[in-house]
């Protein structure tokens, strides 16, 4: 029988060989970094992740959903995860690629008067939400919080193909990734355009962070 080998790497040792793929400094400085991230659904679990392999120090990570089988066909949890909170089972996920990574977790919902509570240590904030009037309140609310935070917003993600229309927009603070047009509702979600917006994110927060 197979066993599975126990992490016996030092933090040293591990930054050292986790690091040695990122662009110079880039590792030392995200390491620095703390990402807030509101939602972790097929957007929010597809930034975490990409987030974490990049070397960020420190996500909060805030939603308050239940892994439901639905989720599987675009979301970073499987079938072990079905029942638990989205805050748990991502959490696993992302220690299990970095075991030094510092995550703050809130199982709660989203609303204008708990906003600035739950974000205040982030050096700029991911939007991940569904639905377009919470994406919208998070948004506005952020922006009139936090005047010092970029906020990193996605618009229109459902289908497939037509890549060429998915874009970054960039108005002050506030950043959108997507085609702004498709509905999910009448498209549906599948993985790959999800996780190119999500990516599309991910790569932003970095460009903010390291620039």
């Amino acid at each position: 029988m197979n066993k599975q080998p126990a992490f016996k790497l030092s933090r040293a040792e591990f930054e050292a060989g986790f690091s040695q793929r990122q662009p110079d400094q880039a590792f030392a400085i995200l390491q620095t970094k703390t990402v807030g991230i509101a939602g972790l659904g097929g957007l929010g679990s597809n930034v975490a992740l990409a987030l974490c392999r990049a070397g960020i120090g420190h996500l909060i990570l805030v939603d308050h959903d239940q892994v439901e089988l639905s989720n599987l066909n675009r979301q970073q949890y499987n079938l072990t995860d079905l029942g638990k909170s989205k805050t748990q089972a991502l959490s696993a996920h992302l220690l299990q690629i970095n075991p030094f990574l510092q995550l703050t977790t809130h199982n709660i919902l989203l609303k204008p008067d708990n906003i600035g509570q739950i974000f205040p240590d982030a050096n700029l904030l991911i939007e991940a939400l569904d639905e377009a009037s919470t994406k919208q309140m998070f948004i506005e609310t952020a922006l009139l919080v936090f005047p010092d935070k970029t906020v990193i917003a996605a618009s229109g993600l459902a289908g497939f193909g037509n890549f060429d229309q998915i874009k970054i927009s960039r108005q002050g603070r506030l950043i959108v990734c997507g085609d702004q047009q498709t509905d999910a509702k009448q498209t549906g979600l599948l993985a790959p355009r999800v996780a190119l917006v999500a990516n599309l994110q991910a790569d932003c927060a970095l460009e903010v962070l390291l620039t």
